[in-house]
């Protein structure tokens, strides 16, 4: 019976120590193990890798990642090395495409037909890519589904506890009975100490529900006080080992560095320390005090050294910052000197050798913006610089060459004096070949466009000379124009008169007009667009939604009707660029999520991120909506 309530009693500490103070100093522990000492990607300018070596890289990760031995730290490297990588492919990729475009309408005139296929080493680094990502997620679906399984068992354990529990205080006591109960009791500790860890919004309350338990366990149990104290003498004793362990890990940092193992060992310690039964009551809060005390040195000292890394990641920070500000007036030079340009890229490699040299590690977000910042600024100079050098070659004579013959044909076209369909396209396609060729020299500039423009200038005039009933018609169709517009400016300074209704009979009134002439076409249009405007103001019953609404869908009406849409072609560029900014904040906050820690901190932030990411959602899928509006119109 002595032995029996010997091991027994070990897990009735749990309600003397607290249950809420043990739990949160071990999520505590667990979580500055994890995000203190989390491995930092260096920086890699991955632009100035080939397609092999990128190959290559990919494969390095995945190999390492691969086994059945991959840890966290591993699969979060080699992903941030897949999306590195990825960027840098996806401009390669988009390079590659418009270089085989342009080639391609060179050749054959226009865009239809056209289509493209990334080489073997593209291919290879996208499909190394998802490989990556997948098993970094079935590494994270397997633990989650590991924990689950352990909150399964331990929800298990506290039934058959809580049933022993009610047995043993309802039923006669036999020494039968007392041995069974005790062997079972015993069976459910060694089940509970051998189950994994649970999600920590439940570890806290199985643990508080198996504290209880136990505690009333053994309150059912009373016959045993005596020997139940002895075992805490027992217990007390193994403790003052224990808090003597921390204490000697603590004394040896006066002759060595904090490391990760110390962590462990203490954390090792903590474990036992936990599964302890109590002490005698008057020493369980002293030896308590004692063993924290003794963790706080070593957690006093991880902090004091994180500290001083800190600074000396803000330091390097600082003169990066510096050198990235001296760069940023070279992104916007420009100069038609040779000798200049290359004095200012002696200048500028200076400064990348500058950066280069600091090897120490920046705070890890916003060194990884300023790397960002750093080495697009780098690439914005060369590219300005190679632009200047394309601009010197050979090709502007060849499109001077090719202008001459577009103006050619237009002059050739207006000898003719016709002006039937077919000649009206081909003059207007010989403008889209026009705006297709790049720069000439810049002293022929003025002259081949005089000359080109004078050409079809003289054409469409030509045209219209002989369509001047046409012209007569535009003019009066531009007169019930204005008229129209301006009895919707009158109704939009009556409120009470403004509806839905009214609006729909106004724009079926402007459709029902033929066109107007092309000099007006465009003032005329944005006459009316703000007349609309003002008048959907007025309408009072109509949120700012559905009033922006209304007056978008007036715009798309003016392209179906054969308006201009060069104001919808820059909407619909505005709508995209919000677009995407909306999707990069949300990849971003979603990225951000996942690693928070899981505290009363980290979730009221998670919260914030998360009611940001759904007002964003709500902002993406109406934008979504208008661009869909304005597609169709276009």
């Amino acid at each position: 019976m002595a032995q029996e309530q010997q091991e027994g009693v070990k897990s009735e500490e749990q309600d003397d120590l607290a249950p809420k103070t043990i739990d949160t100093l071990e999520i505590d522990l667990n979580n500055e193990l994890t995000e203190e000492h989390e491995e930092e990607t260096p920086d890699v300018d991955y632009s100035q890798l080939s397609k092999e070596q990128l190959v290559n890289l990919l494969e390095n990760e995945l190999a390492t990642v691969r086994g059945e031995g991959a840890t966290a730290a591993q699969l979060k490297k080699a992903e941030a090395v897949a999306k590195g990588v990825r960027t840098v492919v996806d401009q390669i990729k988009q390079k590659d495409r418009e270089a085989a475009l342009k080639t391609f309408i060179e050749e054959t005139g226009g865009e239809d037909g056209f289509e493209y296929k990334y080489d073997a080493d593209t291919q290879k680094i996208d499909s190394l890519s998802r490989e990556i990502r997948g098993l970094k997620n079935a590494f994270y679906q397997s633990q989650e589904k590991e924990k689950e399984k352990n909150f399964n068992v331990k929800t298990a354990l506290l039934g058959r506890l809580r049933a022993l529990v009610d047995e043993e205080g309802t039923r006669e006591t036999d020494a039968t009975g007392l041995k069974s109960s005790w062997e079972e009791f015993k069976k459910i500790q060694e089940e509970w100490k051998a189950a994994g860890n649970v999600s920590s919004p439940h570890n806290g309350t199985l643990w508080a529900t198996y504290n209880a338990l136990i505690d009333r366990y053994f309150s059912n149990r009373n016959i045993y006080f005596e020997l139940k104290e002895l075992d805490r003498r027992r217990n007390a004793e193994l403790k003052a080992e224990l808090c003597e362990k921390v204490e000697e890990l603590g004394k040896s940092l006066e002759s060595r560095p904090m490391t990760r193992e110390i962590l462990n060992e203490a954390n090792h310690i903590f474990e036992e320390y936990k599964h302890l039964g109590p002490a005698p009551k008057e020493d369980q809060e002293k030896l308590w005090q004692r063993f924290k005390e003794a963790l706080d040195v070593l957690y006093d000292a991880q902090r004091g050294q994180f500290a001083e890394q800190k600074k000396s990641m803000q330091e390097n920070y600082d003169q990066k910052l510096k050198i990235y500000e001296a760069i940023v007036p070279f992104t916007t030079y420009n100069s038609g000197s040779i000798k200049e340009w290359n004095a200012k890229t002696k200048d500028i490699m200076a400064f990348q050798d500058q950066w280069v040299a600091l090897k120490g590690i920046m705070p890890r977000e916003e060194g990884k913006e300023l790397s960002k910042k750093f080495w697009a600024a780098l690439k914005t100079f060369f590219n300005n610089k190679g632009e200047f050098f394309r601009q010197l070659e050979a090709k502007r004579e060849q499109n001077l060459d090719l202008k001459n013959q577009l103006c050619e044909e237009a002059e050739a076209v207006l000898s003719t004096g016709e002006d039937n369909p077919a000649t009206t396209q081909k003059v207007i396609e010989l403008q889209k070949k026009w705006k297709g060729i790049g720069q000439v020299p810049e002293k022929f500039k003025d002259t081949i466009y005089d000359r080109f423009k004078k050409a079809c200038d003289a054409y469409f005039d030509q045209k219209r000379a002989k369509n001047r009933e046409v012209e007569e018609e535009f003019e009066h169709n531009l007169k019930l124009k204005t008229d129209l517009i301006e009895r919707i400016e009158a109704a939009a300074k009556d409120k009470d008169e403004s509806s839905l209704n009214l609006l729909s009979a106004f724009k079926s009134e402007w459709s029902s007009i033929g066109f107007v002439p092309k000099k007006d076409m465009q003032a005329i249009q944005k006459r009316y667009i703000a007349a609309i405007n003002t008048y959907v103001s007025a309408i009072g019953q109509l949120s700012t939604k559905e009033k922006e609404q209304a007056v978008l869908e007036s715009e798309v009406e003016l392209v179906r009707d054969g308006e201009s849409s060069r104001n919808l072609y820059r909407k619909e560029n505005d709508i995209r660029r919000k677009i995407t900014q909306l999707e990069n904040d949300i990849a971003l906050w979603q990225n951000n999520i996942e690693f928070f820690a899981k505290s009363k901190t980290s979730d009221r932030l998670k919260a914030e991120f998360e009611r940001k990411i759904n007002n964003a959602l709500s902002q993406l899928d109406e934008l979504k909506h208008q661009l869909t509006i304005i597609q169709e119109a276009i």
